[in-house]
């Protein structure tokens, strides 16, 4: 069975901050394209950014320069580095695969970014 298991999220004041992990199992994770997700209570999920198997990235315009988006197919690991936190970032952060996610959702990890 597929498993993603996201973590590193957590409360931290506006300009700081987080790397989020998301480690796979289940799959040969070094073929797939991943993406970092997230998702407000009310609106609609959005990708954050997403990495090829040959390591091409792309993000969301309001998180380039801020964020990067990283993996490690040695530990079966996708990270998400996130820089310079803003209020509006705050989020449930999920990963999955791109650009279709076809692992069920799991419980993400919580990031806050306090004003």
């Amino acid at each position: 069975q597929v498993q993603l298991v996201e973590s590193g999220g957590g409360l931290v004041q506006a300009g700081g901050s987080l790397r989020l992990s998301c480690t796979a199992s289940g799959m040969i994770f070094s073929i797939v394209a991943m993406g970092w997700y997230r998702q407000v209570p009310g609106k609609q999920r959005e990708l954050v950014a997403s990495i090829t198997s040959d390591g091409r990235t792309n993000y969301l315009d309001s998180v380039k320069g801020r964020f990067t988006i990283s993996r490690d197919n040695a530990k079966n690991t996708v990270y998400l580095q996130m820089n310079s936190l803003k209020p509006e970032d705050t989020a449930v952060y999920h990963c999955n695969t791109w650009p279709t996610p076809k692992v069920d959702w799991g419980q993400g990890t919580q990031v806050t970014a306090s004003s």
